[in-house]
């Protein structure tokens, strides 16, 4: 019998040591960090890229000097951020970021720079340069000269060597705020050559929302742009106009939320395009409902499906989208859970099919960290955003692989 009983205690105490030493597995991060040479006080990040290459955008501020920065990508590394131009009279806004594109071997970017000391009084200034040159001095890309605001900036590439630029346009305001009353915020395009010359200037919507983002993708058919529309009514919906040969379409409703706010979001759509296929991106707070929401069209942007809902929680919005490939898109966009605030991305197919909801970072629920940008490259898709650090700003940047989600 005490035979039996030590044996069995035998057994027991090895049987308890060997669960007890067995290590504990460890979920490794299917996120690859790049890093990014440390500039002071670095925020507002931009991501462009064209399939070939990857860019990055960003300022520093060194007291009241603002300087825009950017890097390329090359075997997973950034280069050594080049400076775009710098000043020291910018209108600098967390919602309102300088961007970078690039088509062929030209290059474009945007600053805004103060017109008078009202607050809301300000130009949208471009800059270019070709492969291995100097950027241009800044210029102006609208043709007004009154001392309102002008703004909220995208632009894609337009033929062989060509930009088309978008923007909001408040020359028929009163300059003064957002009030209006002197007239309303409008959305306006132009074509910039690569020499810097402008050719035509587009009004694309004679009433939109005040400071909300625009956001521009070509399809082979041509350009499509989105921006939040302001109807008489106060709805604030995603609307979308296309260029049709050398004519714009009528502006059209992506989907009609109803979404009546006496006020600007400060939430614009983002858009992306891909063969035959458009994603549009947005968020919207109507009937009190906070959402995230998904819109595709398979005809070049001519006509928009039924929205698919992407968000799981409570949405901030701060919304991105990106084609993997040609079935499939990526959005991301900021999620509050009621204690903190995280960037949230999935994978969708263009025939409706929600991957899993994933975390890329947590993050500042507060202005100053701005909007996250997402693009994708290689099948990769890579992300940046302004992390916020003991009041210390610094950009942020990693990627995934497309076989991880």
């Amino acid at each position: 019998m005490y035979r039996i009983l030590f044996l069995g205690f035998v057994c027991l105490f090895f049987s308890c040591k060997k669960t007890q030493e067995k290590p504990q597995e460890k979920t490794r991060s299917p996120f690859t960090n790049i890093h990014l040479p440390e500039m002071e006080n670095s925020s507002l990040p931009y991501l462009f890229s064209d399939g070939n290459d990857l860019l990055l955008s960003f300022v520093s501020r060194k007291d009241s000097l603002v300087t825009l920065y950017y890097s390329k990508l090359t075997n997973n590394y950034w280069s050594n951020p080049e400076a775009i131009t710098s000043g020291s009279d910018w209108f600098i806004n967390w919602a309102d970021y300088p961007q970078i594109g690039k088509n062929g071997k030209s290059y474009i970017a945007h600053i805004l720079q103060k017109s008078d000391e009202a607050t809301y009084a300000y130009d949208v200034m471009i800059t270019q340069k070709q492969e291995g040159g100097a950027w241009s001095i800044p210029f102006k890309i609208h043709s007004d000269t009154t001392k309102t605001e002008h703004g909220f900036v995208s632009y894609s590439p337009f033929g062989e060597s060509q930009f088309l630029v978008s923007w909001l346009d408040g020359r028929n305001t009163s300059g003064n705020g957002h009030d209006h009353n002197g007239g309303a915020m409008t959305i306006r395009a132009a074509l910039v050559n690569s020499d810097g010359t402008l050719e035509n200037e587009y009004l694309l919507d004679n009433r939109v929302c005040d400071c909300c983002q625009t956001s521009t993708a070509m399809t082979s058919k041509g350009p499509v742009v989105v921006y939040r529309d302001r109807s008489e009514k106060e709805v604030r919906d995603i609307s979308f106009v296309r260029m049709e040969g050398d004519k714009w379409t009528k502006p059209v409703v992506v989907y009609e939320d109803n979404w009546e706010i006496a006020g600007c979001p400060v939430n614009g759509p983002r858009i992306a395009a891909k063969d035959n296929n458009v994603a549009v991106a947005w968020f919207t707070a109507a009937n009190g409902e906070s959402a995230v929401k998904l819109a595709f069209s398979k005809n070049y942007g001519e006509r928009f499906e039924k929205p698919l809902k992407i968000n799981s929680g409570v949405p901030l919005g701060r919304v991105d989208v990106a084609f993997i490939d040609s079935e499939n898109a990526v959005i991301s966009w900021m999620e509050d859970d009621g204690q903190n605030t995280f960037v949230k991305f999935r994978k969708v197919t263009v025939d409706g099919k929600l991957g899993n909801v994933m975390t890329l970072t947590s993050a500042d629920a507060s202005r100053t960290s701005g909007f996250p940008q997402m693009a994708v490259l290689n099948e990769k898709v890579y992300f940046a955003w302004t992390s916020i650090k003991d009041e210390n700003l610094s950009v942020k940047t990693k990627y995934l692989a497309s076989e991880n989600f």
